[in-house]
C-alpha cells in the first residue's frame, strides 16, 4: 500500500509534533478479515510514528488479545487508545481512522497526552474537578468534517484531566450500526452517557454544564 502521508504533509505533521513532551503509546485493536479501515488505521499510526521517537505504537487482535480487549473495553475494530508516559489510559480513545480532518484533533491528542499543558482556566478546572461519577462521551464524526476535530479535542481534554471520563472519536461511517443506534443526522454529534446529546463543535461549558446533569 502507498504512504498515506506525502512528503508535504509529513513535514507539516513533524512541526505540529515538536512540542511534545514525553512519551505516549498507541495501542491499536484490529482482527483479520471483516474490518474495515483496520488496515488503513494501522498504517496511518505507523507513518505517524516515524514521525517524532517519542511515539510507540503496539498492535493487538481483537479476537486473540482478549485481556487487553476487557482492561480497555473494546467493544469493535479499527479501535485505538492513548497511554501517557507511565502507561496509564487516561480514557482518550479513537474508533475508525482518524483521518481527513480529524487528523487536527490525532495530533491534538497526542501531544498533550505527552504532558503539554491544556491551558484551561482555573474555573473550568474547577467544575471539572467535581465530576465524580462515571461518564462516557461518545464524539461521532465524518472525514470531511472541519468541525468535528474541536468536539473530539474538547472531549479528550475533559478525559485528560479527569479519571472519571472516557472519550471516544466514533467514525460514523465506520461504526454504522452505532451511529443508528444514537440517530446520527449532523455531526458532530456528541452523546453524553447515551442519555444527554449536544450537536455542533461547543465550547467545553456546554460540555461540563450536560456534564454536571449527571
Amino acid at each position: 500500500m502507498a504512504n498515506l502521508l506525502n512528503e508535504e504533509v509529513s513535514k507539516q505533521i513533524k512541526e505540529a509534533l515538536a512540542p511534545m513532551q514525553n512519551e505516549i503509546t498507541m495501542v491499536l485493536f484490529t482482527k483479520e478479515g471483516g474490518c474495515n479501515t483496520c488496515e488503513e488505521t494501522e498504517q496511518l499510526l505507523s507513518e505517524i510514528k516515524e514521525l517524532n521517537d517519542k511515539i510507540l505504537v503496539e498492535v493487538k487482535d481483537f479476537d486473540k488479545d482478549k485481556e487487553d480487549v476487557k482492561k480497555y473495553k473494546i467493544t469493535d475494530v479499527p479501535t485505538f487508545v492513548m497511554l501517557d508516559d507511565k502507561k496509564q489510559y487516561k480514557g482518550v480513545r479513537f474508533q475508525g481512522i482518524p483521518a481527513g480532518h480529524e487528523i487536527n484533533s490525532f495530533l491534538s491528542a497526542i501531544v498533550f497526552m505527552s504532558g503539554l499543558d491544556l491551558g484551561l482556566d482555573s474555573k473550568v478546572l474547577d467544575r471539572l474537578a467535581k465530576i465524580d461519577k462515571p461518564v462516557d462521551i461518545k464524539v461521532f464524526v465524518t472525514l470531511s468534517c472541519p468541525h468535528c476535530p474541536g468536539a473530539v479535542a474538547t472531549a479528550h481534554s475533559l478525559a485528560m484531566l479527569n479519571e472519571n471520563i472516557e472519550a471516544s472519536m466514533i467514525e460514523a461511517q465506520t461504526f454504522q450500526e452505532l451511529s443508528v443506534k444514537h440517530k446520527v443526522s449532523g455531526v458532530p454529534k456528541i452523546v453524553i452517557n447515551d442519555e444527554y446529546e449536544l450537536v455542533g463543535n461547543h465550547p467545553i461549558d456546554a460540555f461540563l454544564t450536560e456534564l454536571e446533569k449527571i
